[in-house]
């Protein structure tokens, strides 16, 4: 596969782009400052609208839910497919490279003659724009958080496709590299939570995972204009600034802010969160 052979390449690169000492130091200025006016929104997966991405096959389609943004507009975007048991596409190409985490099931998605290689809850891949492939899923209700930088996101037929130089990576969950807060001061000392740095673009926008232990009860601060908090794996209780009531966030629930912010966080159980945002962020 193809995604063998960049896989130590990409995790050398993980390791040493996202050295924490290459990274903005954050301060307790920060920490401290009072956010007057607070950005902070929540979506909850109840809310999500769901339709067919490809109507023709019924019920046997894949369905997409957006989460934020609007994939069929030129805007980055992240939704979630959902896909039936023993689903399998046949070759096509997307107009956009797009990112992708898996969140329910096993997921395979590669060239159409590759053998498959299904990747469990966690894992992380990406798919360039212009190259054929299939996409797989095995499991009740297998679903996959999708991004993109821009859209509109469309399916083509593999007589379209084109080479634009970007390679495919695909990495299982058991080689995603965490690290903890001996390692990266995005976390504060004596914090058990981990992170993972997976990609950061021209624009200095990123994307990261964010592994929250059981019975973590802090706040995640950010600086950033954009920050989008996606619940990838478990449940998490948010705490919406200046009120006393808490949400239940699950499995495709999110939180955003823009600006200084403060997500006030607790868990019961162990979580997985992926951040996408242009700054620092820290979870203390």
């Amino acid at each position: 596969m193809k995604s063998n052979n960049y896989l130590i390449l990409i995790l050398g690169f993980l390791v040493s782009c996202n050295n924490p000492k290459s990274e903005e130091k954050a301060t307790e200025t920060t920490i401290s400052q009072i956010v007057e006016n607070p950005t902070n929104k929540i979506g909850l997966s109840t809310d999500i609208i769901w339709e067919q991405m490809n109507p023709a096959r019924g019920d046997k389609s894949p369905l997409a839910g957006t989460i934020w943004g609007n994939r069929k507009d030129d805007v980055p975007t992240g939704y979630i497919g959902k896909f039936v048991d023993g689903f399998s596409s046949p070759p096509h190409i997307h107009n956009v490279t797009y990112r992708a985490i898996v969140m329910k099931g096993l997921i395979h998605n590669d060239d159409p003659k590759a053998e498959n290689m299904w990747m469990p809850v966690g894992s992380f891949w990406t798919q360039p724009a212009g190259e054929p492939h299939i996409t797989s899923a095995k499991g009740e209700g297998t679903m996959a958080y999708i991004e993109i930088d821009n859209g509109p996101y469309l399916v083509k037929p593999t007589n379209e496709s084109f080479d634009q130089g970007e390679r495919p990576i695909n990495i299982d969950a058991s080689n995603i590299v965490w690290l903890d807060n001996t390692q990266t001061n995005w976390i504060s000392a004596n914090n058990q939570s981990k992170i993972s740095f997976l990609w950061k673009n021209a624009e200095d926008v990123r994307g990261v995972l964010v592994k929250l232990p059981s019975h973590f009860k802090g706040n995640i601060y950010s600086k950033g204009t954009i920050l989008y908090g996606v619940i990838i794996e478990g449940n998490v209780d948010y705490k919406m600034p200046n009120l006393d009531a808490v949400t239940n966030l699950d499995a495709g629930s999110y939180f955003e802010s823009t600006g200084n912010s403060v997500h006030e966080i607790s868990t019961t159980k162990e979580a997985l969160i992926y951040i996408r945002t242009n700054n620092i962020i820290e979870i203390k």
